[in-house]
């Protein structure tokens, strides 16, 4: 499948050298043999990944694209994504390409289709199913602990600003309409993490808006209800407005219920016989679930693993964050 089998023969591109750009780049280089390059078309940004990594730098994407490269990584606003993943695959690479996968579906089918003619790993980055937590809520639905999933709830909340500090927000992509910014793209991890949970989605309909002083252009907060094709619903609140931090998510089945808090780092669980509640802390370091996120995607490149967010599975999230949008804006039920 690939032309190299060695991880120190790898070779990998990051493409977008920002906040999450700089962390895979860090991230690479604490346990990957391999050269890690950079490209981005803002030089200081470069210059402060090659000072403080030692990486080879490009400003040019086909230029950096004829070293021939075995892996790209996209982390550039979602706008930028397919154009640069359909030049990558071009060049023969696999690729991981940072959520959401687009701003809109265009491109996404030639897209995959050229990923399955060329075997190339196609990979979507919604790290939270690499978060212990919800990594353990999933093993407890798939078991049946707590019976058929009737409803879901899930929340992420924080103020724009603090998101990243050293920035400013009005800059940012999240901040832009035409960049993909918004919190219902830039917050589908909940979207993400849910449909893993309960399977696909049949109905959306959202009430979104720019409700807040901060200087957006996007939707600040959204209110997301879901109806799966099991039957089950499920409500999603996001937001970029409120102080402090939130990230919860809580499952209703026939014979119990789990709550999930990041902040909390645990997992509740309540089930019908024990009729009480169980808690199983969870201790994790923040970095760990990008380091198992990066290390699942080698071993994908290498034909060790099957990608557990392959294009189409970021494709279908990306539908329902889309259905949600287009629901806020006509006030209309979305069927997909």
């Amino acid at each position: 499948m690939d032309r190299v089998s060695k991880l120190e023969n790898l070779r990998i591109l990051v493409v977008g050298c920002g906040s999450i750009g700089s962390r895979h780049i860090s991230n690479l280089k604490s346990f990957f043999p391999g050269p890690v390059e950079a490209c981005d078309l803002d030089t200081e940004r470069l210059s402060f990944i090659n000072e403080k990594y030692g990486a080879k730098v490009y400003t040019d994407l086909r230029e950096a694209l004829e070293q021939k490269f075995d892996a790209v990584i996209i982390s550039t606003p979602p706008s930028s994504h397919i154009p640069i993943a359909l030049t990558s695959i071009e060049h023969d690479t696999h690729l991981f390409i940072e959520k959401p996968l687009s701003n809109t579906l265009d491109g996404i089918k030639e897209l995959l289709e050229k990923g399955k003619k060329s075997d190339k790993v196609i990979f979507v980055g919604y790290n939270f199913r690499f978060h212990p937590g919800i990594r353990l809520v999933k093993d407890k639905v798939d078991s049946g602990e707590i019976g058929k999933i009737l409803s879901a709830t899930a929340e992420f909340g924080q103020y724009l600003p603090d998101w990243r500090p050293w920035q400013d927000y009005r800059k940012s992509y999240t901040a832009g309409k035409n960049l993909g910014g918004g919190i219902i793209l830039d917050g589908s991890h909940e979207i993400d993490y849910i449909r893993w949970f309960l399977g696909e989605v049949k109905e959306v309909t959202c009430f979104a808006a720019k409700i807040s002083s901060l200087d957006v252009e996007t939707e600040d907060v959204a209110k997301i209800l879901l109806k799966f094709k099991s039957g089950a619903i499920a409500g999603i609140h996001l937001d970029f407005v409120q102080r402090g931090y939130t990230r919860t998510c809580k499952l209703i089945g026939e014979e119990g219920t789990i709550e999930w808090s990041f902040l909390g780092q645990s997992v509740k669980v309540y089930s019908k016989d024990a009729r009480k509640w169980q808690t199983l802390n969870i201790n994790v370091e923040l970095n760990d679930m990008y380091i198992n996120e990066m290390k699942h995607f080698i071993r994908c490149i290498r034909g060790e693993e099957k990608p557990m967010i392959n294009g189409e599975e970021g494709r279908k999230t990306l539908e329902v964050a889309l259905a949600a949008k287009k629901s806020a804006i006509t006030g209309k039920l979305v069927k997909l």
